[in-house]
C-alpha cells in the first residue's frame, strides 16, 4: 500500500527565527494516529534564521540523523564535538545514555534549510557518539546513494544503530529507478524537489510516501526529481 502525505498535511510552525514542518507528532503537535511509521519517530524540515539556532538541550535514547539542504549548521554537543555541517554533509548522532547538544545557524546573512530525523534505536543505553560523513552529490545522479545504515559499507555511510538504509538520489527528466527490499519492509519516500511517480500515484515537491506490503517500486520523472528513500524494518 502507498499512502500519500502532501506538503500541505505537515503541521507548520513559524517562529520567526525558525520555520518548521513536521511530519509526525512533535513539539506542540500531537496527533496519536502520527506518532511514527516503524522506527522513524521525526522528520522536521526546518529553517533557521541567520545567527540564530536551537540552544542546549539534551536528549536521550534516540538516533538523530541532520541533511543540510541549503547555508550551513553549526553543530556542538558535550562530548567535545563541534563543528560546520554543509550541504553533500550528514551529521548522525547518538543521544543514548544521555547527550547536550546545540545546533546553530553560523552564517549572518543567510538561512540554513536542513531536515532532521529522529529513530528509535535497536536497544536503549547505547554509549553517545557523533559522525559527520561526506557523499558524493555527483553519484546521486540517476541512482540511489546510501548515505546512513546499520552497515558502513564505506567512510561515506553514516553508521546507525537500527536496521535502515537512508538513499539519497537525483533523478535526471525522464528517467526511471527500480528499488527492492525485503518482504515485510517498509519504505519511506520524501521528495525534495521536483516530482516524481511511484507506481499510479505522483508525487511533488516535500510530498511523503509511506509504502507497505509492497517491496519492488519503480520511480519515475517527467520533469527531474531529488527525493530521499529510506528502507526500514
Amino acid at each position: 500500500m502507498i499512502k500519500i502525505y502532501p506538503e500541505e498535511s505537515r503541521h507548520t510552525n513559524d517562529h520567526g527565527w525558525l520555520q518548521s514542518n513536521f511530519s509526525f507528532s512533535f513539539a506542540d503537535y500531537y496527533d496519536p494516529n502520527n506518532l511514527n511509521f516503524g522506527p522513524l519517530r521525526v522528520f522536521n524540515d526546518d529553517i533557521v534564521q541567520p545567527s540564530m539556532g536551537f540552544g542546549t538541550h539534551p536528549h536521550r535514547d534516540m538516533e538523530i540523523v541532520s541533511i543540510v539542504l541549503e547555508g550551513q549548521l553549526q553543530h556542538g554537543d558535550s562530548t567535545g564535538n563541534t563543528e560546520v555541517i554543509l550541504p553533500g554533509q550528514v551529521q548522525r548522532m547518538t543521544a543514548g545514555t544521555g547527550i547536550l547538544h546545540s545546533e546553530k545557524n553560523p552564517s549572518p546573512t543567510e538561512p540554513v534549510n536542513f531536515l532532521q530525523l529522529w529513530f528509535l534505536p535497536e536497544r536503549n543505553g547505547l554509549e553517545p557518539s557523533y559522525e559527520t560523513t561526506s557523499y558524493d552529490v555527483a553519484a546521486m545522479k540517476n541512482s540511489l546513494v546510501p548515505v546512513v545504515s546499520h552497515t558502513k559499507t564505506s567512510e561515506c555511510v553514516a553508521k546507525i544503530h537500527q536496521d535502515l538504509t537512508l538513499y539519497l538520489s537525483e533523478l535526471e527528466q525522464g528517467n526511471r529507478l527500480a528499488f527492492s527490499q525485503e518482504a515485510g519492509r517498509r519504505i519511506y519516500l520524501f521528495v525534495i524537489e521536483g516530482t516524481l511517480s511511484v507506481g499510479d500515484k505522483s508525487l511533488g515537491k516535500r510530498d511523503a510516501a509511506r509504502i507497505t506490503d509492497l517491496h519492488e517500486l519503480e520511480l519515475a520523472t517527467e520533469s527531474g526529481a531529488k527525493f530521499m528513500l529510506i528502507d526500514l524494518p
